[in-house]
């Protein structure tokens, strides 16, 4: 019986998550940050706590 692991931790998905917030941050910087937030929120299926931990910790992060 083998034991499978997780192709992606949460982790994982945060970074990947905050990498492309600033990302498009940086493509369209006239663009609201929560309307690019919830972009990043569907795009990764983030829960709602890992978008508030974003959200709160980066908020004025110039990445």
């Amino acid at each position: 019986m083998s034991t499978q692991q997780p192709t992606q931790t949460a982790g994982d998905k945060t970074r990947q998550a905050l990498s492309e917030l600033c990302d498009l941050q940086q493509q369209y910087p006239e663009k609201n940050r929560q309307t690019l937030l919830k972009q990043v929120e569907i795009k990764f299926d983030l829960n709602p706590k890992e978008c508030e931990f974003l959200d709160r910790n980066f908020r004025d992060s110039n990445c």
